[in-house]
């Protein structure tokens, strides 16, 4: 991918990554900005259980046949603390340096937790997708904050996810009778659209493919790290 992104300092305490989130958050686009599609990225992080190291995968599959097209990945050490709310600074790291890896720009990236289902409207999908001015899709296994109702039990359902009387995402079976996933803008792309593509990812299992791709790849780098200690 391109190695002109937006920069800013990683070296921020807990009061200054939120503020950040907050100055950030308007640079959001809520509105579909969306050329042809033709390959999209999944984009996972892990931790490795016995050190601080974390490990980020970005798998790029063809959206049409969901093939893999590439992937890459890339292992940092941590230099945020874990907390609720500011992952972004402690899991883009080593996701900005697996994306620079790739010989192929996807056109949409969905990731592995929150777009602007977040307290302060500015989850990881939102900030990866703002820092390369690139679509991108939150859909998080569960829920940060907001409420909603049951989706019907259809694949295809959705139910708003709403906080503080704003709708921040949708709550969507991509498998009947299967728990619901949530669904949220990231950037450059419409909630709407959002739902459409991680429905159309999510052809067989509960979770979108970008995903589950990006998952088994971090895994197979995790054992990777356990075998050389």
């Amino acid at each position: 991918m391109k190695d002109q992104i937006m920069t800013h300092t990683w070296q921020l305490n807990e009061e200054q990554a939120a503020s950040l989130q907050h100055r950030l958050a308007s640079l959001v686009i809520h509105e579909d900005q969306l050329g042809e599609i033709k390959r999209i990225a999944g984009v996972d992080v892990a931790y490795d259980q016995n050190s601080d190291q974390l490990v980020a995968a970005v798998v790029v599959l063809d959206a049409e046949t969901l093939e893999v097209i590439e992937q890459s990945s890339a292992t940092n050490v941590a230099q945020f603390p874990y907390i609720s709310g500011l992952f972004s600074f402690r899991e883009l790291p080593p996701i900005i340096e697996a994306l620079k890896k790739l010989q192929v720009t996807p056109d949409l990236i969905v990731c592995d937790g929150q777009g602007i289902a977040h307290p302060r409207r500015f989850g990881l999908a939102c900030h990866l997708g703002v820092i390369f001015d690139i679509a991108t899709i939150g859909c998080g296994k569960t829920r940060l904050i907001g409420e909603h109702v049951e989706p019907d039990k259809m694949r295809g359902a959705v139910a708003c996810l709403v906080d503080q009387g704003e709708i921040i995402g949708g709550v969507m079976r991509t498998q009947t009778n299967t728990k619901p996933i949530y669904v949220s803008v990231g950037h450059r792309i419409s909630l709407a659209t959002a739902c459409d593509w991680i429905l159309k990812l999510s052809p067989t299992y509960r979770l979108p493919e970008t995903t589950r791709q990006a998952d088994q790849l971090v895994k197979k780098q995790l054992k990777k790290i356990a075998e050389s200690t």
